[in-house]
């Protein structure tokens, strides 16, 4: 029972598992077999994207899985190059065709690419507010919107995005972004949240897990749960996707949980692209 994963409820009053499994960067190969592991092992949440390529793989786990629909948390993400409405309501089509199913949980606009597009991402949300009136998206949220851009919507919409899905880890704790999240009932998931490995061999992270005989990516992702983020670690491995989903069966005290929050590196611990200046769209 201590490893049972935590909801955390929406603003839209729909519940998200506040632990997922993420598919960013696993080829669509081995996709099946991955997702089917973390499905085994207890994961109910699977963030994926049109982008990632890996969107079919996903719906053919769940299906093999012997699971409910409703059992399992859906993420995809609107793909780059299809921001104007029409093509976003066709991309949409094409998600849902991708997993084999008729509704998706959460689904998000990927990137704002405010230098794309003329600026307007907020006619992009209008029509991922469509999606949720037709029952077809149970929740719609954002990625990598900055706090400029969610004032923006704010300014323009009465939809508050139910997530905003931002790079977070302990070398760049985005703690503008997440503050405003807060602050505005916009829960932040943790995309990256070990920095792509970059924070395993951390000399603090590595006495910590040390200290408590954990590793360092259970130490690290119980950090960004007990600060109330949604978080979807990735591997392909099936013993590291195992070791992620056990970080429920302890806790990490606040001198410990302040050790790791200073290592913050500000901008300069950043891992991906800033999305004030990320343009970049598929071929």
């Amino acid at each position: 029972m201590a490893n049972t994963v935590p909801d955390i409820t929406l603003n839209d009053g729909n519940t998200i598992p506040q632990l997922g499994f993420g598919v960013y960067q696993i080829a669509p190969e081995d996709t099946v077999e991955a997702v089917g592991t973390a499905l085994e092992i207890g994961y109910r949440h699977i963030d994926t994207a049109e982008m990632y390529g890996n969107e079919a793989e996903v719906g053919e786990a769940i299906r093999r899985s012997g699971l409910d629909r409703d059992e399992v948390f859906v993420t995809s993400k609107l793909n780059n190059g299809f921001h104007r409405p029409d093509d976003a309501r066709k991309a949409f089509e094409s998600t849902l065709a991708a997993l084999k199913m008729d509704h998706i949980d959460l689904f998000l606009i990927h990137w704002p690419l405010p230098t794309r597009y003329d600026g307007d991402f907020v006619s992009t949300w209008k029509t991922l507010e469509e999606f949720q009136r037709d029952g077809r998206a149970r929740s719609i949220g954002v990625s990598n919107f900055q706090v400029a851009h969610l004032e923006r919507l704010a300014a323009a919409t009465d939809v508050v995005p139910a997530v905003n899905q931002i790079e977070v880890h302990p070398y760049f704790g985005n703690e503008e972004v997440r503050a405003y999240g807060r602050a505005h009932g916009i829960p932040t998931e943790a995309w990256s949240p070990i920095a792509q490995g970059a924070v395993l061999d951390d000399p603090t992270l590595v006495d910590i897990a040390q200290e408590l005989d954990r590793t360092v990516a259970q130490v690290v992702l119980r950090w960004h749960v007990q600060r109330g983020d949604i978080v979807f670690p990735k591997s392909s491995t099936p013993r590291r996707i195992e070791e992620n989903f056990h970080i429920f069966d302890f806790e990490l005290d606040d001198a410990t949980m302040e050790r790791i929050t200073s290592l913050d590196k500000g901008e300069a611990g950043r891992q991906g692209p800033n999305p004030d200046t990320f343009d970049y769209i598929p071929a």
